[in-house]
């Protein structure tokens, strides 16, 4: 075990099991209200995979929530729209702008950014603060409890004593399984990412703009990274297979095969990455508990969603904001503020996991249903999309204990 932050303290810190993007957030938010933090992250070295990542305006009020506003920002590519095409014939499905009436509807930009910078961000944060100790090469597979603190033991045997914890360790989580122990759903959709240079991106589709290409059982997205340095290609599939969840390296021949009917312009994409990740996906059914006491769970580990929304990091951060809020308002009684912190989440997360999925269903339409899907937005204007987005993306940090 590797600590990189060591400080004596008379009281146990409140304990955080993960140090991905929820767990270094959690911890961050927990910080900034006085609390000491110790992070538990069974890495040997802190850091994310993967590739880029949608930030809507509800991850940019999280940001500013956890003081990381400006640091975050200055990494992120702001885009022009969002855009989705029919893989098939290359209609526009519809279209929605992302400039200044959008920002002023909901007081913040939508971008898109490496997930690397937006974990980076959180850790330059933690690390400029003496009250977060950072613990790697520690795996948490045991969970005590009682009313007066928690007890964790990791693979190597070391115990940690704490205050309380939140478990942030992700889809498999350690902790969701000693509190809860309901089965992951794997989903049976897969998903390949890839990173490309600008350089060898077709020219005509260098566009700044999370674009879509909706196809039968299928879809491909792509947008800029890096200040347009770069684009992700993440492309998904309904399996033939069997699947289980995981991540691996990817197979050129395998993507290929499932698009076969989409048109060349978008299946032109599929020969540009030099190598492939590949994710069997997963999430779990919505639960109406996820805190048991002084235990509490965090973004994945308390909803794991699947992709189709671009909600996954966004969903994190708001939960640590309001774990920050929940911990202010009940000043010294951290099981009044973790029960105020699920109460305030809870439904919200669980309608998040929900429409994602139906949104799965619109993106791989096909048959009528794909005639049906083009024909929902004809017409539509910018506020009327803006509508049907103020659930989402009109979350705020002032307001976040209200449910």
């Amino acid at each position: 075990m590797l600590s990189l932050k060591k400080t004596r303290r008379m009281t146990p810190p409140v304990l955080v099991a993960g140090g991905g993007i929820g767990g270094l957030a959690a911890a961050l938010a927990l910080a900034r209200e006085g609390l000491h933090v110790k992070v538990l992250e069974q890495s040997a070295q802190l850091g994310e995979i993967g590739a880029g990542v949608q930030l809507g305006p509800n991850a940019f009020a999280a940001f500013d929530a956890l003081g990381i506003g400006a640091r975050a920002r200055g990494r992120a590519v702001y885009t022009e729209r969002m855009e989705m095409i029919d893989a098939i014939d290359e209609s526009v499905i519809c279209s929605v702008p992302f400039g200044a009436a959008f920002r002023q509807r909901f007081g913040n930009p939508y971008a898109v950014m490496h997930r690397a910078d937006v974990h980076g961000s959180l850790l330059e944060a933690v690390q400029a603060t003496d009250r977060i100790e950072l613990a790697t090469g520690t795996r948490v597979t045991q969970v005590e409890a009682d009313a007066h603190g928690v007890t964790v033991g990791d693979a190597a045997g070391v115990r940690h004593a704490g205050a309380a914890l939140i478990g942030c360790d992700g889809v498999k989580s350690a902790v969701r399984q000693a509190l809860v122990g309901d089965a992951v759903r794997v989903s049976g959709h897969v998903v390949y990412r890839a990173v490309v240079d600008a350089a060898d991106f077709p020219a005509d589709l260098r566009i700044n703009a999370p674009v879509v290409w909706a196809g039968p059982n299928c879809h491909l997205v792509h947008y800029p990274l890096r200040g347009g340095e770069q684009f992700n290609l993440v492309v998904t599939f309904h399996s033939r297979g069997d699947e289980e969840w995981g991540v691996k390296e990817g197979s050129a021949l395998e993507v290929q095969s499932y698009f076969q009917g989409i048109a060349e312009r978008p299946r032109q994409l599929l020969d540009l990455p030099k190598s492939w990740k590949r994710w069997a996906t997963a999430d779990r059914e919505p639960i109406g508990q996820w805190t048991f006491g002084r235990c509490t769970l965090l973004g994945d580990a308390a909803h794991p969603l699947l992709q189709y929304l671009a909600q996954g990091a966004c969903m994190a951060l708001e939960d640590a904001a309001t774990l920050g809020a929940a911990m202010r308002a009940h000043r010294g009684d951290v099981e009044a503020a973790l029960a105020r912190y699920e109460r305030s989440r809870v439904t919200r997360a669980a309608r998040v996991v929900l429409m994602t999925r139906e949104m799965g269903r619109i993106y791989h339409a096909r048959g009528v249903e794909r005639l049906v899907r083009n024909d929902l937005w004809k017409g539509r204007t910018p506020e009327s999309y803006y509508d049907a987005l103020e659930w989402l993306y009109g979350w705020r940090v002032e307001n976040c204990l209200a449910a």
